[in-house]
């Protein structure tokens, strides 16, 4: 079987677990954080430091590179993983989020979304079908259903429409999925912050016994605690013997919750997002390298990391680059940031295989 789901181990005081999900370019050792390469490239990163950091599975989006280069060359050039240089696991996002976020332009209907390109200008129709086809083409290993994602502050009605249509696009995206074999299938739990329409969903996905599980429409607008309690709803509502996946969530909180919950899989782009703004993560806190106070600090960004950049240079020649909008800052502090993601995440799967889940992280679970 080119994909397993293997529990290994479940928190006796939460619902958390340390899993193995098993693919065609390799195993992922759950919980574990993801790095976003939206345009097939993690910012600043080359594959070989990527894999220092002990990433495991990377994203990248349907929807640019749909726009750019295009589906076409990267499926002549040998699928994404070639193209990328990038030979562990890979998963797709659908292109739905970005559509209904970044295009201004557009039009909602039963068989898709029509908007104007952001590049060129030219129309473009996204329907379930063709997310898939390109998802196909592009050859990643986890590819993700059409759907329809809600701003956070929508009403019930909204909300409600766009969970139904959800769930009728992912029965689409079933039928036009022809790579079953090498390509897992997974679709996404929309409903806002209603319960009755997040249970509605689920419900209806069980039902089609798909891959895996994603928990979309968190991180849009709506308050933190709302993004919480909508986790720790939903998330021990999906099989237990499927990967779950919390898309679009990257702190040190939100992400301890959720696996507190149940979850196995988180993306953000916070790493290197902060890492080109000149912020590190240390042990959960945001630090500006730009600030006065490490000019003359000659430690290690963080002593106890044990990343590229904190092995080989000070936090002055840090804040000496970030002053200086010299690129290499922009990456050593990014390399950091996805490491840290990445140990944190680490650290917790030990802890559960420890039993000591609840003790050694409940700074972050209260």
């Amino acid at each position: 079987m080119k994909f397993s789901f293997q529990l290994q181990k479940k928190c006796c005081n939460t619902q958390a677990r340390a899993a193995i999900y098993s693919t065609p370019h390799g195993i992922v050792e759950t919980p574990r954080f993801m790095p976003v390469g939206t345009i097939a490239a993690v910012k600043g990163i080359t594959p070989n430091q990527l894999k220092n950091t002990e990433v495991q599975m990377i994203l990248a989006n349907t929807y640019h590179l749909h726009l750019q280069p295009g589906e076409s060359i990267i499926k002549k050039a040998g699928g994404l993983h070639k193209f990328m240089h990038w030979d562990g696991p890979i998963l797709t996002d659908s292109g739905g989020f970005q559509v209904f976020s970044l295009s201004k332009l557009r039009e909602i209907s039963e068989s898709g979304v029509t908007f104007r390109s952001p590049k060129d200008g030219r129309i473009i129709k996204l329907t379930p079908e063709k997310s898939i086809d390109i998802q196909n083409a592009l050859g990643a290993d986890v590819i993700m259903a059409f759907d329809e994602c809600p701003p956070g502050n929508a009403d019930y009605q909204i909300v409600e429409s766009a969970t139904n249509r959800t769930y009728r696009w992912l029965k689409r995206c079933i039928q036009a999925h022809n790579r079953v074999e090498d390509q897992a299938l997974f679709g996404i739990v929309q409903g806002g912050t209603f319960p009755q329409l997040r249970l509605q969903a689920i419900s209806s996905l069980i039902e089609l016994n798909l891959p895996g599980y994603a928990i979309g429409g968190v991180s849009v607008g709506e308050d933190s605690s709302l993004i919480q309690d909508i986790v720790q709803f939903s998330a021990p509502l999906l099989p237990e013997n499927k990967p779950r996946y919390l898309m679009g969530v990257g702190t040190y909180k939100e992400i301890a919750m959720a696996i507190a919950s149940g979850i196995d899989l988180f993306d953000c782009v916070i790493p290197t997002r902060f890492g080109r703004h000149g912020t590190a993560l240390v042990a959960g806190e945001r630090w500006n390298l730009k600030n006065s106070k490490f000019r003359e600090d000659f430690r290690p960004l963080d002593e106890k990391c044990t990343c590229y950049t904190c092995l080989n240079f000070t936090r002055a020649y840090l804040n000496h680059l970030v002053r200086s909008q010299e690129m290499l800052g922009y990456t050593l502090l990014s390399l950091h940031n996805i490491t840290e993601l990445v140990k944190f995440t680490q650290d917790i799967r030990k802890s559960i295989l420890n039993n000591s889940f609840t003790e050694d992280f409940k700074s972050w679970l209260t």
